[in-house]
């Protein structure tokens, strides 16, 4: 901290918020280095970057042109929720916005969430508008995931629906979750984790992340457990926060799409029924099964070499879900021992 002549404090640090921030980052240099100009104008406590073993030059971007920025370069991919406990335990402040890479704040971001926490003392995690580049709205707040949510979202119709909501039946608008227009503060089950604001004592009392889950429905499961403790779950348009969105897992788009089903399979094993389990875990076979016939007519029809790649690492990847929830499946039924979990609401 530096002072002047009378002893008084810079005007930086007199600003500085109750709030750090942590980044995870992955291969995402340009989107992390904007990232920071703007974080580091709403002079937060401190910065803490959790670099998972990124080849774009990213660590040595931050070492670079930010090197009061706390950086901690993984050898390996740890994975997202992981990372973020690392980044979180290194932070000293009693607030955290936790964010990804390829995310902007504006002016006052870090001001208005801390002051939000500050006031509503039962708030675990709070999360503000999300817009993407072009300022459009994203959907940033969910239900718990149920069998028939699952298959919404993990097929054509949840377009469908949030379209014909949107135009056609007006009262459901502002309680279809993607559809409601995210302008007033309300408790929600979850909220996506591309920016999160953290009350430190809530997050450490149900051991934040569960490492567990190497990519999605880690931020789902953390707001589960944190309902499930007695915390609250808040979204807040006090403040707008713009993500690009798909920086990183745009990279590897037929992986992540194994990730995120094989991650929907471990929350139901978690924190659902048996028998709800096997629901999903039919309806993921079903999903997954369309997919692989159709990608297999579509590769057959392919007009080059590069689009035939891209049709076959989509069918080996609906290959290696159906075998994941194959598994899964088996487990439930073998497992009828198994105490069913009471659902939160």
């Amino acid at each position: 901290m530096s002072v002047n002549q009378a002893g008084v404090t810079t005007s930086m640090e007199a600003r500085k918020t109750a709030m750090s921030v942590a980044i995870v980052n992955y291969n995402t240099r340009e989107h992390l280095r904007a990232c920071l100009a703007t974080v580091l104008t709403e002079a937060p406590n401190e910065v803490v970057i959790i670099d998972n073993a990124s080849s774009d030059g990213s660590v040595e971007m931050v070492q670079a042109d930010y090197p009061d920025v706390v950086l901690h370069a993984n050898k390996i991919n740890v994975g997202y929720g992981a990372a973020a406990n690392q980044a979180i335990a290194s932070c000293t402040a009693k607030y955290v916005l936790l964010l990804n890479a390829d995310t902007l704040l504006r002016l006052g971001a870090l001001r208005a969430l801390s002051t939000y926490l500050d006031l509503h003392s039962r708030a675990a995690i709070v999360g503000p508008r999300l817009v993407d580049a072009a300022g459009i709205l994203q959907a940033s707040c969910y239900p718990f995931p149920t069998p028939l949510h699952t298959f919404l979202e993990n097929s054509t119709m949840a377009i469908f629906l949030g379209r014909l909501i949107r135009r056609h039946i007006p009262l459901l608008r502002s309680s279809y979750m993607r559809t409601w227009p995210h302008n007033a503060a309300r408790v929600v089950p979850w909220l996506k984790g591309a920016a999160l604001a953290i009350r430190r004592t809530a997050f450490d009392a149900v051991g934040g992340f569960d490492p567990s889950y190497f990519m999605y429905f880690e931020d789902a499961d953390l707001c589960y457990r944190l309902t499930a403790a007695g915390w609250q779950v808040h979204f807040t348009p006090a403040t707008t926060v713009v993500h690009v969105g798909g920086a990183s897992t745009s990279q590897h788009r037929a992986e992540m799409n194994v990730r995120l089903l094989t991650s929907t399979i471990q929350f139901y094993q978690r924190h659902a029924t048996s028998l709800h389990l096997l629901e999903v875990v039919l309806i993921i076979k079903g999903l997954m099964l369309a997919r692989w016939i159709g990608g297999t007519f579509r590769f057959c029809f392919a007009p080059d070499a590069t689009k035939r790649r891209e049709v076959a690492e989509t069918i080996a990847a609906s290959r290696r879900v159906l075998l994941n929830a194959a598994r899964a499946g088996e487990s439930a039924l073998s497992a009828q021992h198994l105490r069913p979990t009471r659902r939160v609401q």
